[in-house]
């Protein structure tokens, strides 16, 4: 997902998006989302969340 889609989806769960990078941006709306913030952490390519929005995102960036 593009950061410019990020930031929209932050403003809209009340998440301020200056200066933040994309894996924290993504982690502040996981938490505001009441989820766990555990963007980029799936080792192995391994998650319990097969229904997460970041999946795809977060298994590139867990490399």
């Amino acid at each position: 997902m593009k950061l410019k889609e990020i930031r929209v989806i932050a403003e809209s769960v009340g998440v301020r998006s200056k200066a933040r990078r994309k894996a924290d941006l993504i982690k502040a709306i996981q938490i505001a989302e009441g989820n766990f913030d555990c963007f980029a952490s799936a080792g192995e390519q391994q998650c319990d969340q097969p229904e997460c929005c970041w999946r795809e995102d977060c298994f590139e960036s867990a490399r």
